[in-house]
Protein backbone atom coordinates (compact mmCIF):
# COMPACT_ATOMS: atom_id res chain seq x y z
CA UNK A 1 0.00 0.00 0.00
CA UNK A 2 1.78 2.80 -1.23
CA UNK A 3 1.62 6.39 0.71
CA UNK A 4 -1.23 8.29 -0.61
CA UNK A 5 -3.18 4.70 -0.22
CA UNK A 6 -2.61 4.44 3.37
CA UNK A 7 -3.50 8.02 4.10
CA UNK A 8 -7.17 7.68 2.43
CA UNK A 9 -7.52 4.48 4.12
CA UNK A 10 -6.93 6.56 7.68
CA UNK A 11 -9.25 9.52 6.57
CA UNK A 12 -11.87 6.60 5.51
CA UNK A 13 -11.62 4.62 9.01
CA UNK A 14 -11.50 8.40 11.13
CA UNK A 15 -14.65 9.54 9.02
CA UNK A 16 -16.40 5.70 10.14
CA UNK A 17 -15.71 5.64 13.49
CA UNK A 18 -16.65 9.67 13.96
CA UNK A 19 -19.79 8.55 12.61
CA UNK A 20 -20.08 5.82 14.51
CA UNK A 21 -19.56 8.14 18.00
CA UNK A 22 -22.05 10.73 16.99
CA UNK A 23 -24.45 7.91 16.41
CA UNK A 24 -23.45 6.33 20.05
CA UNK A 25 -24.34 9.62 21.36
CA UNK A 26 -28.17 9.60 20.51
CA UNK A 27 -30.43 8.95 23.29
CA UNK A 28 -32.94 6.84 23.26
CA UNK A 29 -36.24 8.25 23.80
CA UNK A 30 -39.80 6.73 24.45
CA UNK A 31 -42.60 8.37 24.81
CA UNK A 32 -42.90 8.90 28.25
CA UNK A 33 -39.28 10.58 28.17
CA UNK A 34 -40.53 12.75 25.03
CA UNK A 35 -43.83 13.82 27.04
CA UNK A 36 -41.67 14.44 30.73
CA UNK A 37 -39.26 17.18 28.51
CA UNK A 38 -42.60 18.65 26.61
CA UNK A 39 -44.31 19.16 29.99
CA UNK A 40 -40.95 21.06 31.42
CA UNK A 41 -39.82 22.97 28.27
CA UNK A 42 -42.86 23.55 25.97
CA UNK A 43 -43.30 26.64 25.55
CA UNK A 44 -46.63 27.08 25.53
CA UNK A 45 -46.63 24.65 29.00
CA UNK A 46 -44.43 27.23 30.53
CA UNK A 47 -46.39 30.40 29.85
CA UNK A 48 -49.39 28.65 31.27
CA UNK A 49 -47.64 28.12 34.54
CA UNK A 50 -46.36 31.39 34.91
CA UNK A 51 -50.49 32.21 34.31
CA UNK A 52 -50.83 30.22 37.43
CA UNK A 53 -48.16 31.81 39.24
CA UNK A 54 -49.61 35.42 38.44
CA UNK A 55 -53.56 33.76 39.75
CA UNK A 56 -52.29 32.46 42.91
CA UNK A 57 -50.83 35.11 43.53
CA UNK A 58 -54.09 37.51 42.67
CA UNK A 59 -55.92 34.85 45.29
CA UNK A 60 -55.69 37.13 48.36
CA UNK A 61 -57.88 38.16 50.99
CA UNK A 62 -55.96 41.64 50.81
CA UNK A 63 -56.90 41.36 46.69
CA UNK A 64 -60.56 40.97 48.02
CA UNK A 65 -60.59 44.09 50.42
CA UNK A 66 -60.77 42.23 53.97
CA UNK A 67 -57.44 43.37 55.17
CA UNK A 68 -57.15 46.98 56.39
CA UNK A 69 -54.76 49.85 54.34
CA UNK A 70 -52.18 51.62 55.91
CA UNK A 71 -51.04 54.82 54.88
CA UNK A 72 -48.18 57.26 55.70
CA UNK A 73 -47.96 61.23 54.09
CA UNK A 74 -45.75 64.12 54.90
CA UNK A 75 -45.70 67.79 53.29
CA UNK A 76 -43.89 70.83 53.48
CA UNK A 77 -45.69 74.07 52.67
CA UNK A 78 -43.78 77.31 52.56
CA UNK A 79 -45.08 80.56 51.56
CA UNK A 80 -43.59 84.23 51.88
CA UNK A 81 -45.40 87.29 52.09
CA UNK A 82 -43.43 90.28 49.88
CA UNK A 83 -45.41 93.60 51.17
CA UNK A 84 -44.92 92.50 55.14
CA UNK A 85 -41.80 90.80 54.84
CA UNK A 86 -43.21 87.29 56.42
CA UNK A 87 -42.75 83.88 56.16
CA UNK A 88 -44.75 80.65 56.81
CA UNK A 89 -43.43 77.62 57.16
CA UNK A 90 -45.11 74.32 57.86
CA UNK A 91 -44.29 70.65 58.14
CA UNK A 92 -47.05 68.22 58.17
CA UNK A 93 -47.36 63.99 58.55
CA UNK A 94 -49.84 61.53 59.23
CA UNK A 95 -50.35 58.07 59.58
CA UNK A 96 -53.85 56.08 58.83
CA UNK A 97 -55.58 52.99 58.61
CA UNK A 98 -58.92 52.48 56.89
CA UNK A 99 -60.98 49.54 56.14
CA UNK A 100 -64.01 48.57 54.70
CA UNK A 101 -65.93 46.69 57.37
CA UNK A 102 -69.35 45.68 55.19
CA UNK A 103 -69.85 46.77 51.93
CA UNK A 104 -72.75 43.79 51.01
CA UNK A 105 -70.62 40.80 51.19
CA UNK A 106 -68.73 41.94 48.30
CA UNK A 107 -65.34 40.88 49.89
CA UNK A 108 -66.17 37.22 50.24
CA UNK A 109 -68.02 37.37 46.97
CA UNK A 110 -64.86 38.59 45.73
CA UNK A 111 -62.31 36.11 47.36
CA UNK A 112 -64.69 33.44 45.98
CA UNK A 113 -64.32 34.66 42.57
CA UNK A 114 -60.12 35.18 42.95
CA UNK A 115 -60.38 31.28 43.43
CA UNK A 116 -62.62 30.24 40.63
CA UNK A 117 -60.28 32.54 38.50
CA UNK A 118 -57.29 30.32 39.72
CA UNK A 119 -58.88 27.24 38.82
CA UNK A 120 -60.16 28.26 35.89
CA UNK A 121 -56.84 29.30 35.03
CA UNK A 122 -55.25 25.67 36.07
CA UNK A 123 -58.16 24.19 33.85
CA UNK A 124 -56.49 26.52 30.87
CA UNK A 125 -53.76 25.48 31.19
CA UNK A 126 -54.83 21.95 31.30
CA UNK A 127 -56.04 22.26 28.17
CA UNK A 128 -52.70 23.35 27.19
CA UNK A 129 -51.27 20.57 28.57
CA UNK A 130 -53.77 17.95 27.14
CA UNK A 131 -53.05 19.78 23.30
CA UNK A 132 -49.44 19.06 23.90
CA UNK A 133 -49.62 15.66 25.04
CA UNK A 134 -51.46 14.65 22.23
CA UNK A 135 -49.49 16.54 19.81
CA UNK A 136 -46.21 15.14 20.96
CA UNK A 137 -47.14 11.59 20.84
CA UNK A 138 -48.65 12.16 17.59
CA UNK A 139 -44.99 14.13 16.13
CA UNK A 140 -43.42 10.99 18.09
CA UNK A 141 -45.21 8.66 15.83
CA UNK A 142 -45.04 10.33 12.56
CA UNK A 143 -41.38 10.00 13.04
CA UNK A 144 -41.53 6.83 13.26
CA UNK A 145 -43.93 6.44 10.46
CA UNK A 146 -41.68 8.68 8.44
CA UNK A 147 -38.91 6.21 9.02
CA UNK A 148 -40.88 3.12 8.14
CA UNK A 149 -41.97 4.81 4.91
CA UNK A 150 -38.37 5.48 4.35
CA UNK A 151 -37.72 1.66 4.68
CA UNK A 152 -40.49 0.74 2.28
CA UNK A 153 -39.08 3.18 -0.15
CA UNK A 154 -35.54 2.38 0.75
CA UNK A 155 -36.69 -1.60 -0.24
CA UNK A 156 -38.26 -0.20 -3.84
CA UNK A 157 -35.25 1.50 -4.59
CA UNK A 158 -32.95 -1.55 -3.49
CA UNK A 159 -35.37 -3.63 -6.09
CA UNK A 160 -35.07 -1.43 -8.85
CA UNK A 161 -31.28 -1.02 -8.21
CA UNK A 162 -30.94 -5.11 -8.53
CA UNK A 163 -33.71 -5.34 -11.61
CA UNK A 164 -31.38 -2.48 -13.28
CA UNK A 165 -28.31 -3.95 -12.97
CA UNK A 166 -29.59 -7.28 -13.86
CA UNK A 167 -30.74 -6.00 -17.18
CA UNK A 168 -27.35 -4.07 -17.77
CA UNK A 169 -25.91 -7.31 -16.87
CA UNK A 170 -28.02 -9.14 -19.66
CA UNK A 171 -27.07 -6.25 -21.95
CA UNK A 172 -23.23 -6.69 -21.53
CA UNK A 173 -23.84 -10.27 -22.46
CA UNK A 174 -26.31 -9.59 -25.73
CA UNK A 175 -29.64 -10.67 -23.52
CA UNK A 176 -31.31 -6.97 -23.71
CA UNK A 177 -31.58 -4.20 -25.09
CA UNK A 178 -30.82 -0.82 -24.64
CA UNK A 179 -34.45 0.28 -24.01
CA UNK A 180 -34.82 -2.42 -21.00
CA UNK A 181 -31.34 -1.11 -19.47
CA UNK A 182 -32.93 2.78 -19.91
CA UNK A 183 -36.42 1.69 -18.93
CA UNK A 184 -34.95 0.35 -15.56
CA UNK A 185 -32.05 2.80 -15.05
CA UNK A 186 -35.14 5.47 -14.89
CA UNK A 187 -37.26 3.86 -12.86
CA UNK A 188 -34.23 3.30 -10.43
CA UNK A 189 -33.19 6.79 -10.40
CA UNK A 190 -36.99 7.99 -9.37
CA UNK A 191 -37.34 5.52 -7.03
CA UNK A 192 -34.06 7.01 -5.76
CA UNK A 193 -35.31 10.50 -5.78
CA UNK A 194 -38.03 9.40 -3.80
CA UNK A 195 -35.75 7.62 -1.25
CA UNK A 196 -33.97 11.17 -0.77
CA UNK A 197 -37.08 13.31 -0.44
CA UNK A 198 -38.14 10.73 2.73
CA UNK A 199 -35.06 11.35 4.22
CA UNK A 200 -35.64 14.66 4.14
CA UNK A 201 -38.89 14.18 5.58
CA UNK A 202 -37.89 12.52 8.19
CA UNK A 203 -35.27 14.94 9.46
CA UNK A 204 -38.09 18.03 9.13
CA UNK A 205 -40.34 15.96 11.07
CA UNK A 206 -37.33 15.34 13.62
CA UNK A 207 -36.86 19.03 14.38
CA UNK A 208 -40.77 19.72 14.50
CA UNK A 209 -40.21 17.20 17.19
CA UNK A 210 -37.93 18.77 18.74
CA UNK A 211 -39.35 22.17 18.85
CA UNK A 212 -42.23 20.55 20.63
CA UNK A 213 -40.09 19.31 23.47
CA UNK A 214 -38.35 22.18 23.76
CA UNK A 215 -34.81 20.40 22.33
CA UNK A 216 -32.36 22.77 19.56
CA UNK A 217 -33.45 21.38 15.98
CA UNK A 218 -29.58 19.74 16.00
CA UNK A 219 -30.32 16.96 18.59
CA UNK A 220 -31.43 13.53 17.38
CA UNK A 221 -32.53 10.80 19.17
CA UNK A 222 -32.83 7.03 18.98
CA UNK A 223 -36.72 6.46 19.22
CA UNK A 224 -37.47 3.40 20.96
CA UNK A 225 -40.61 2.55 20.57
CA UNK A 226 -42.65 0.39 18.29
CA UNK A 227 -44.87 1.23 15.50
CA UNK A 228 -47.75 -0.14 16.35
CA UNK A 229 -51.23 0.65 17.80
CA UNK A 230 -53.44 -0.36 20.68
CA UNK A 231 -56.70 -2.20 19.03
CA UNK A 232 -58.66 -1.94 22.74
CA UNK A 233 -62.15 -2.40 22.41
CA UNK A 234 -64.04 0.56 23.88
CA UNK A 235 -67.38 0.97 25.29
CA UNK A 236 -69.61 4.05 23.78
CA UNK A 237 -71.53 4.43 27.25
CA UNK A 238 -68.40 4.28 29.37
CA UNK A 239 -66.65 6.83 27.31
CA UNK A 240 -69.48 8.86 27.41
CA UNK A 241 -69.43 8.94 31.29
CA UNK A 242 -65.89 9.51 31.48
CA UNK A 243 -66.19 12.89 29.32
CA UNK A 244 -68.92 14.24 30.91
CA UNK A 245 -66.99 13.48 33.81
CA UNK A 246 -63.50 14.85 33.28
CA UNK A 247 -63.17 16.58 29.76
CA UNK A 248 -61.31 19.74 30.60
CA UNK A 249 -62.87 22.15 28.40
CA UNK A 250 -66.45 20.80 29.80
CA UNK A 251 -64.77 21.55 32.95
CA UNK A 252 -63.57 25.11 32.42
CA UNK A 253 -66.96 25.97 30.79
CA UNK A 254 -68.60 24.91 34.09
CA UNK A 255 -66.28 27.07 36.10
CA UNK A 256 -67.12 29.62 33.62
CA UNK A 257 -71.13 29.57 34.46
CA UNK A 258 -70.08 29.33 38.21
CA UNK A 259 -67.69 32.50 37.69
CA UNK A 260 -71.27 34.16 36.05
CA UNK A 261 -73.12 33.60 38.84
CA UNK A 262 -70.57 35.30 41.09
CA UNK A 263 -70.72 37.99 38.67
CA UNK A 264 -74.60 38.06 39.74
CA UNK A 265 -73.78 38.52 43.13
CA UNK A 266 -71.13 40.95 42.86
CA UNK A 267 -73.81 43.53 41.86
CA UNK A 268 -76.04 42.53 44.34
CA UNK A 269 -73.40 43.51 46.81
CA UNK A 270 -74.05 47.24 45.30
CA UNK A 271 -77.68 47.10 46.79
CA UNK A 272 -76.04 47.23 50.22
CA UNK A 273 -74.95 50.22 52.50
CA UNK A 274 -71.19 50.61 52.88
CA UNK A 275 -69.57 50.90 56.38
CA UNK A 276 -66.02 51.89 56.68
CA UNK A 277 -63.71 52.89 59.70
CA UNK A 278 -60.46 55.25 59.04
CA UNK A 279 -58.49 55.90 62.10
CA UNK A 280 -54.66 57.57 62.66
CA UNK A 281 -52.82 60.53 63.69
CA UNK A 282 -51.75 63.55 62.50
CA UNK A 283 -49.29 65.95 63.27
CA UNK A 284 -48.14 69.57 62.04
CA UNK A 285 -45.18 71.88 62.93
CA UNK A 286 -45.60 75.67 61.92
CA UNK A 287 -43.98 79.04 62.60
CA UNK A 288 -44.51 82.20 60.97
CA UNK A 289 -41.96 84.78 60.69
CA UNK A 290 -42.94 88.46 60.56
CA UNK A 291 -40.53 91.65 59.88
CA UNK A 292 -40.13 93.12 63.76
CA UNK A 293 -42.08 90.56 65.44
CA UNK A 294 -40.96 87.71 67.14
CA UNK A 295 -41.48 84.14 65.24
CA UNK A 296 -44.83 82.34 66.28
CA UNK A 297 -44.31 78.50 66.80
CA UNK A 298 -47.50 76.33 66.34
CA UNK A 299 -47.37 72.43 67.05
CA UNK A 300 -50.13 69.55 66.72
CA UNK A 301 -50.64 66.48 67.16
CA UNK A 302 -54.17 64.85 66.54
CA UNK A 303 -55.42 61.37 66.74
CA UNK A 304 -58.26 60.60 64.56
CA UNK A 305 -61.35 57.56 64.49
CA UNK A 306 -63.79 58.22 62.18
CA UNK A 307 -66.78 55.93 61.14
CA UNK A 308 -69.06 56.35 57.98
CA UNK A 309 -71.93 55.01 56.75
CA UNK A 310 -73.15 55.55 52.79
CA UNK A 311 -75.71 54.39 50.74
CA UNK A 312 -77.16 55.43 47.30
CA UNK A 313 -80.47 55.94 47.15
CA UNK A 314 -81.13 56.05 43.77
CA UNK A 315 -78.58 55.67 40.91
CA UNK A 316 -80.49 56.02 38.03
CA UNK A 317 -81.32 52.59 37.65
CA UNK A 318 -77.35 51.37 37.06
CA UNK A 319 -77.75 48.64 39.51
CA UNK A 320 -80.04 47.22 38.74
CA UNK A 321 -79.50 47.36 34.64
CA UNK A 322 -76.13 45.59 35.97
CA UNK A 323 -77.99 42.75 38.10
CA UNK A 324 -80.14 42.13 34.61
CA UNK A 325 -76.75 42.19 32.23
CA UNK A 326 -75.37 40.00 34.77
CA UNK A 327 -78.10 37.22 34.65
CA UNK A 328 -78.51 37.52 30.73
CA UNK A 329 -74.66 36.36 31.17
CA UNK A 330 -75.59 33.77 32.61
CA UNK A 331 -77.86 32.25 30.42
CA UNK A 332 -75.49 32.93 27.61
CA UNK A 333 -73.37 30.97 29.58
CA UNK A 334 -75.60 28.44 30.02
CA UNK A 335 -76.02 28.16 26.38
CA UNK A 336 -72.74 27.61 25.64
CA UNK A 337 -72.53 25.15 28.11
CA UNK A 338 -74.81 23.26 26.13
CA UNK A 339 -73.34 24.08 23.24
CA UNK A 340 -70.04 22.57 24.06
CA UNK A 341 -71.85 19.50 25.75
CA UNK A 342 -73.36 18.29 22.41
CA UNK A 343 -70.36 19.32 20.19
CA UNK A 344 -68.38 16.87 22.41
CA UNK A 345 -71.01 14.60 22.21
CA UNK A 346 -70.81 14.64 18.79
CA UNK A 347 -67.13 14.36 18.43
CA UNK A 348 -67.38 11.41 20.94
CA UNK A 349 -69.55 10.08 18.36
CA UNK A 350 -67.53 10.36 15.39
CA UNK A 351 -64.40 9.25 16.76
CA UNK A 352 -65.70 6.53 18.07
CA UNK A 353 -66.98 4.99 14.94
CA UNK A 354 -63.82 6.56 12.95
CA UNK A 355 -61.82 4.31 15.47
CA UNK A 356 -64.05 1.24 14.97
CA UNK A 357 -63.28 1.54 11.38
CA UNK A 358 -59.70 2.01 11.31
CA UNK A 359 -59.51 -0.98 13.14
CA UNK A 360 -61.23 -2.63 10.31
CA UNK A 361 -58.92 -1.23 8.01
CA UNK A 362 -55.72 -2.21 9.70
CA UNK A 363 -56.76 -5.75 9.41
CA UNK A 364 -57.50 -4.95 6.07
CA UNK A 365 -53.89 -3.58 5.01
CA UNK A 366 -52.47 -6.13 6.84
CA UNK A 367 -53.74 -8.69 4.72
CA UNK A 368 -53.47 -6.44 1.95
CA UNK A 369 -49.51 -6.01 2.52
CA UNK A 370 -49.12 -9.56 3.34
CA UNK A 371 -50.41 -10.60 -0.14
CA UNK A 372 -48.77 -7.90 -1.96
CA UNK A 373 -45.32 -8.74 -0.59
CA UNK A 374 -45.93 -12.69 -1.78
CA UNK A 375 -46.74 -11.27 -5.35
CA UNK A 376 -43.78 -8.76 -5.37
CA UNK A 377 -41.48 -11.95 -4.45
CA UNK A 378 -43.28 -14.38 -7.22
CA UNK A 379 -43.04 -11.34 -9.56
CA UNK A 380 -39.35 -11.30 -9.13
CA UNK A 381 -38.99 -14.85 -9.77
CA UNK A 382 -40.93 -14.59 -12.77
CA UNK A 383 -39.65 -11.79 -14.14
CA UNK A 384 -36.08 -13.16 -14.06
CA UNK A 385 -37.73 -16.48 -16.21
CA UNK A 386 -39.16 -13.99 -18.41
CA UNK A 387 -42.71 -14.85 -17.31
CA UNK A 388 -43.64 -11.45 -17.55
CA UNK A 389 -42.11 -8.33 -18.99
CA UNK A 390 -40.74 -5.18 -17.22
CA UNK A 391 -43.95 -3.23 -16.99
CA UNK A 392 -45.62 -6.35 -14.80
CA UNK A 393 -43.07 -6.34 -12.92
CA UNK A 394 -43.01 -2.27 -11.98
CA UNK A 395 -47.18 -2.27 -11.60
CA UNK A 396 -46.23 -4.88 -8.83
CA UNK A 397 -43.82 -3.24 -7.36
CA UNK A 398 -46.03 0.30 -7.40
CA UNK A 399 -48.95 -2.68 -5.79
CA UNK A 400 -46.18 -3.19 -3.01
CA UNK A 401 -45.70 0.24 -1.98
CA UNK A 402 -49.08 1.40 -1.65
CA UNK A 403 -50.11 -1.23 0.14
CA UNK A 404 -46.98 -1.48 2.27
CA UNK A 405 -47.62 2.93 2.68
CA UNK A 406 -51.05 2.29 3.35
CA UNK A 407 -50.53 -0.11 6.07
CA UNK A 408 -48.66 2.27 7.87
CA UNK A 409 -50.84 5.16 7.48
CA UNK A 410 -53.96 3.15 8.99
CA UNK A 411 -51.51 2.27 12.02
CA UNK A 412 -51.04 5.77 12.41
CA UNK A 413 -54.76 6.74 11.83
CA UNK A 414 -55.49 4.12 14.49
CA UNK A 415 -52.81 5.96 16.72
CA UNK A 416 -54.51 8.98 16.20
CA UNK A 417 -58.11 8.20 16.99
CA UNK A 418 -56.78 6.19 20.45
CA UNK A 419 -54.77 9.73 21.15
CA UNK A 420 -58.62 11.65 20.21
CA UNK A 421 -61.00 9.24 22.59
CA UNK A 422 -58.40 9.38 25.37
CA UNK A 423 -58.12 13.69 25.19
CA UNK A 424 -61.95 13.57 24.44
CA UNK A 425 -62.15 11.52 27.81
CA UNK A 426 -59.73 13.70 29.81
CA UNK A 427 -57.49 10.12 29.83
CA UNK A 428 -54.54 12.25 29.76
CA UNK A 429 -54.65 14.13 32.96
CA UNK A 430 -56.55 11.14 34.58
CA UNK A 431 -54.41 10.41 37.87
CA UNK A 432 -55.86 6.81 37.81
CA UNK A 433 -55.04 5.99 34.41
CA UNK A 434 -51.07 6.01 33.88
Amino acid sequence: MNKKSLILYIFLVAIVFSALSVKSQETALSVSDALEKALENNYGIVISKSEIEIAKINNTWGTAGRIPTVGFNVSSINNKELLDNTSTNMISGGIGVNWTIFNGFKVNITKDKLERLENLTKGRSAVVVESTIQDVIMSYYNILLQKEQLEVLKTVMQLSKDRFDYEQTRYEIGGSVTYNVLLAKNIYLNDKALYLNQEVVVRNTIRNFNFLVGEEPQITWTFSEDFNSDTTEYILGNLMDKMLANNQTLQNQYANLLLQKNEIDLQRSNLYPRLSLSAGIDNSYSWINSEGQAEIYNEALTPYGNVSLSYDIYSAGNRKRAINIAKINEEITQVETDEIKHSLTNQLYNEFETYNLRKVLLNVANESLEAAEMNLQIADEKFKSGAINSFNYRDIQLSYLRSAINQLQSVYNLIYSNTTLTRLTGGFLDESNP
